[in-house]
């Protein structure tokens, strides 16, 4: 037997379903972003060049930015930044010669792109 429905209250249900995903979607998306961001300043700071530590120890993660729909996470050196890309890319010394780069930074960043995507899937199946 069918029953009747108004097309009316069948487009306010699929509506009103429609917006609660997208309202799990953007928690579950804002979350992952979050954990990623931390997941990165934790591998930067593991991976850093140490000579007394003070540089690994610098690595923050701050929100930089957030609306309903989304949300930017920074992950930076508070107060090491000015040799952070020294670092990264490697330097002429000033005797002649070049220090030799220790990248840190960029495999932190590349691995934090796939743990991004592995938890965006898993929170949306």
């Amino acid at each position: 037997m069918m029953s009747n429905v108004d097309i009316d209250d069948l487009a306010a249900a699929v509506m009103e379903g429609l917006e609660e995903y997208v309202e799990l979607a953007d928690a579950e998306m804002k979350k992952a972003v979050r954990k990623t961001a931390t997941q990165v300043k934790k591998e930067i700071a593991a991976n850093a060049p140490k000579r007394t530590g003070e540089y690994a120890k610098s690595w923050a993660v701050k929100k930089t930015g957030e609306s309903s729909h989304s949300i930017e996470m920074t992950v930076h050196s508070k107060s090491r930044y000015q040799i952070a890309h020294l670092l990264e890319k490697g330097h002429a010394k000033r005797g002649g010669g070049r220090v030799a780069a220790r990248p840190h930074i960029a495999p932190a960043e590349d691995h934090g792109e796939e743990v991004l995507e592995e938890l965006i899937r898993k929170a949306m199946s």
